[in-house]
C-alpha cells in the first residue's frame, strides 16, 4: 500500500479526531459532484485562475503527476465552468486522482459516467475563457484553507481535509490509532463512557436537572 492509499484508508472525520485544526478543513460548499463518490487522497497540485478564465486549470492536467489531486481556485467566480468532460477524461487517463475546485464545472453527466472524482461548488453550463495567466503549483486558498503544493488532500462525502506536508505521517498515525480504537469499541461501551463524560461536564458547569 503506497502512501496515498494509506491516507485514503481513513475518512476526513478520522483526521479531525486526530486533532487536526478546523482551519485544515474546507468549507462545506465544496462537495462531491455525484453520489457515492469514492474517497480520494493524494498530494496537492495547485492552480489558480483569474475571474472568468480557466486556461491554467487546462494547463494543470498536463503538468500534475499521476496520483496527485489537482486543487483549483476560480477567483471570485462561480459563473463560468473551470472544466468539462474532456478535461476530466484526460486527467483520468493520466492517472490524476481527482479534482477539488473552489469554483464550478460542467458536463456533469460525463464526469459521473466516467467515475472521475470531482469536488466543486456546483455546475454551470457556461465555459470560462482562456485568455489570462494565473499560477501553477503555488500556495492558494481553496475553500478557506491554505493549500501548499505537496500537502496531502483527502476528500469524500464527509468533507475535504488538507494535511500539511510536514505533519503528514504524524497526523496519519494519530488518525489511524483513533480509528482503530473506535472500531474496537462496542456501542454499549461507547454509550457508558459517553454518558459518564456528559454528566461530568454538566456537573462541572453547575447544571442541575
Amino acid at each position: 500500500m503506497n502512501d496515498y492509499s494509506q491516507f485514503a484508508a481513513l475518512s476526513p472525520t478520522s483526521y479531525a479526531d486526530a486533532g487536526l485544526g478546523r482551519a485544515q478543513f474546507m468549507d462545506m460548499g465544496i462537495r462531491e459532484m455525484w453520489p457515492r463518490m469514492p474517497r480520494i487522497a493524494g498530494p496537492a497540485y495547485t492552480v489558480s485562475c483569474p475571474p472568468g478564465d480557466n486556461l491554467m486549470f487546462h494547463a494543470a492536467i498536463y503538468r500534475a503527476q499521476p496520483g496527485s489531486v489537482i486543487v483549483g481556485l476560480a477567483e471570485k467566480n462561480v459563473d463560468y465552468a473551470m472544466l468539462g468532460g474532456n478535461v476530466a477524461a484526460t486527467a483520468q487517463q493520466r492517472g490524476i486522482a481527482g479534482f477539488v475546485i473552489d469554483g464550478v464545472i460542467r458536463d456533469l453527466e460525463e464526469v459521473r459516467t466516467a467515475g472521475f472524482a470531482v469536488f466543486a461548488r456546483g455546475v454551470s453550463p457556461v465555459p470560462g475563457h482562456k485568455k489570462a495567466l494565473g499560477t501553477l503549483n503555488q500556495p492558494i486558498i481553496c475553500g478557506g484553507v491554505t493549500v501548499h503544493p505537496g500537502d496531502m488532500v483527502v476528500a469524500d462525502e464527509e468533507g475535504i481535509v488538507v494535511i500539511p506536508a510536514a505533519q503528514q505521517q504524524q497526523i496519519w498515525q494519530l488518525a489511524k490509532q483513533r480509528a482503530e480504537k473506535d472500531e474496537n469499541q462496542s456501542l454499549a461501551d461507547w454509550q457508558t463512557n459517553h454518558r459518564a463524560k456528559v454528566e461530568q461536564l454538566l456537573q462541572s458547569l453547575n447544571f442541575e436537572a
